[in-house]
Parts: structure tokens; C-alpha cells; sequence
């Protein structure tokens, strides 16, 4: 484990590789699981705001879900979740050519709304965690369905927390993404 500010960082995403490979995984870790996506409570109001945003992308049975259960679920932790279809599929999913997508995403990419998805599935394989102290854990989940990212990213070499520039800095800052990159150095020099 490494301590950067507030956050406590499995060292694990700077030493193992992916690259989410969607065309061989077909984005199956929107379908499996034992509950929806984690969900911060400021998401839960834009996933309601922006409703009418993404919705013409959703499945009739993901529509059906969200007018059923609501734009979220506490699951058996407590915690704030995407409702699901069926105890499966994220409700905010939609299939193109085979594959598994996120609804709000595809707004987002079409430029219908400013909010480009969950926080949590735009960091996966990352997983967060918060201690009582404040302190934000980052943690590498391994997954079965992912192997294929695994494999892609030994291939190309690519960190874990490489990978997922983007919703690192989203979530945390440029400047911790550069003390990943530090951290990083350091590992490699010992």
C-alpha cells in the first residue's frame, strides 16, 4: 500500500497491467454481479436530472427497472446502487453490435448531457473505499470477466492506473495522478 495525501493506494495498480478489451469481454461487467454499480449521492440526483438525457438509449427493460425501483437501490451493504434488470444487467445499459454498453455514456458521447457516467464504472477495475478517518482507499478488484483486459494490458504494458487516466484525474486531480506516476518510478527503481 502506498499513502498519497488522504488516500491510501493498492500497490497493485501500478505494478499489474490492463486495458479493458470490450470487443472480447463484450462488456459483460455490466451485466454480472452481485449488485448494481456503486453510486455517490450526488449521482443519484444527475442520474434523475438527466434522465430524459439518456433515456431514449436504455432498453425497454431498463426504463422499466428505473420507473420501478428508482434511479437507485441501497443494496445488502447499505451503500447506494444502479438498479438492475432482472437482479442482472445494469437498468442503464443498452446492446450494440453484441455489446454491453452504458446508456448514459452514450448521451454523454452524443453530447446530450455533461455527465459521462457513475464514477465507480468509469474507475473500474478500481474499486474506492472510505475509512472513518476521511481516508479514501484505492483498491485493484480482480475479476474474472476482465481477464481479457488483463491479458490486453500485459501485452501493451499498460498500468492499471495508466489505463484509467481519465477517470483518475475526474475523480482526483491531475496532481494525484502525478504522484501515481512518482509512486510508480519509485517502484520500478527498487
Amino acid at each position: 500500500m502506498i499513502e498519497i495525501d488522504d488516500k491510501i493506494v493498492s500497490a497493485d495498480l501500478l505494478r499489474e497491467c490492463f486495458a479493458c478489451d470490450i470487443a472480447a469481454c463484450k462488456g459483460i461487467c455490466c451485466v454480472e454481479g452481485n449488485a448494481g454499480a456503486p453510486l455517490e449521492a450526488e449521482e443519484v440526483d444527475i442520474l434523475e436530472r438527466e434522465y430524459e438525457a439518456y433515456r431514449p438509449y436504455m432498453t425497454p427493460e431498463g426504463i422499466e427497472a428505473v420507473e420501478r425501483q428508482g434511479f437507485m437501490v441501497v443494496d445488502e451493504d447499505g451503500d447506494l446502487t444502479t438498479p438492475l434488470v432482472d437482479d442482472a444487467e445494469c437498468a442503464y445499459t443498452y446492446r450494440e453490435n453484441g455489446i454491453t454498453l452504458c446508456a448514459v455514456e452514450k448521451a454523454w458521447l452524443e453530447g446530450k448531457t455533461a455527465f459521462r457516467k457513475p464514477i465507480s464504472c468509469h474507475l473500474y477495475p478500481i474499486r474506492l473505499m472510505r475509512f472513518s478517518n476521511g481516508t479514501v482507499g484505492l483498491n485493484y478488484h480482480r475479476w474474472s470477466v476482465c481477464a481479457p483486459a488483463r491479458e490486453c494490458g500485459r501485452k501493451l504494458g499498460i498500468p492499471v492506473y495508466k489505463a484509467l487516466r481519465e477517470p483518475i484525474v475526474r475523480r482526483f486531480g491531475e496532481e494525484f495522478y502525478k504522484a501515481l506516476e512518482a509512486a510508480e518510478e519509485l517502484i520500478r527503481q527498487q
